[in-house]
């Protein structure tokens, strides 16, 4: 199947007040590790390895900017994007969508791993679509925190309908399946796996086992990556939240939380005390 025969999809973002984030489950089943072998033609090949966005922990997630100066610095011609990758920024993932299908040259997309959420958007824009028996998809409708009263909320859910009925359709051409089904698979958060990709149509063939290796996980960003999600998840607003993890990340002795080192001894009314309990009682909050 051609890019060129999928539909559209809306672009930018649909109000100041609105932003996406990671879920937690997309972040417990992402293996960081995962990367492909080293490419013979690597010079036209985009990995997507991290969060979709920019991501603060790690100072740098996959963005629309970012692929299309790699795009523009290829031209025209053959490219391969290898995914593995938790999702993160919806809207920049329809950017990144866009951007791979409106290149002149044919895509292919290798899911090596894991293509959630604003991942498997991108991971549609393949002319051809690869996925390793171990892979998964997870698609689901647009996930946003938002800000304001009850009529900003009713105009952001009105808002976001066309972006999910584009997903629907994308994922509808690229299986040739109904559009209603997708909305359905969309409305329960479904995990695809590997297999089931191929067999119903989001894939085209199993990626050849040896083309996967295991490298070097950035596990603290990782781990804080998790915490973050789970305390916006909680309903506190993303700043507060990266300045509780920041608190605690220094009272660890983190060198770029700029901490003194062993927290043993410290009082409970110390500071990175206080944004432990925080955050545990946050994150208690959240499992419950």
């Amino acid at each position: 199947m051609s890019i060129k025969t999928l539909p559209g999809i809306p672009a930018g973002r649909p109000a100041a007040s609105v932003s996406s984030h990671l879920q937690p489950r997309a972040l417990d089943r992402w293996d960081t590790g995962v990367r492909a072998v080293a490419e013979s033609d690597a010079d036209r090949t985009i990995s997507v390895y991290d969060v979709i966005g920019y991501d603060y922990w790690s100072g740098d997630g996959v963005t629309a900017k970012r692929i299309a100066g790699a795009l523009r610095g290829m031209g025209a011609g053959p490219v391969t994007v290898n995914v593995n990758s938790p999702g993160g920024d919806m809207f920049e993932g329809l950017s990144i969508y866009n951007l791979l299908r409106e290149h002149d040259g044919e895509v292919t997309v290798k899911v090596l791993g894991l293509a959630a959420s604003a991942a498997s958007i991108i991971a549609m824009a393949g002319d051809k679509v690869q996925i390793s028996r171990a892979g998964f998809l997870m698609i689901h409708n647009a996930w946003v925190l938002a800000v304001g009263n009850r009529h900003d909320l009713t105009e952001i859910a009105a808002t976001l309908k066309p972006f999910d009925d584009a997903m629907a359709s994308i994922y509808s051409a690229r299986s040739g399946q109904d559009v209603k089904a997708m909305a359905k698979l969309m409305d329960a958060e479904t995990w695809i796996s590997g297999q089931t990709a191929i067999d119903d149509g989001f894939a085209d063939e199993f990626l050849p086992s040896d083309q996967v290796k295991k490298g070097d996980a950035k596990a603290q960003a990782s781990a804080v990556r998790r915490i973050e999600a789970a305390l916006r998840s909680s309903g506190m607003p993303k700043n507060e939240a990266l300045r509780l993890i920041s608190e605690f990340k220094s009272g660890q002795g983190d060198p770029a939380g700029g901490g003194a080192g062993d927290p043993t001894g410290r009082s409970a009314g110390d500071p990175p005390a206080v944004a432990a309990k925080s955050v545990l009682e946050a994150l208690t909050a959240f499992s419950l």
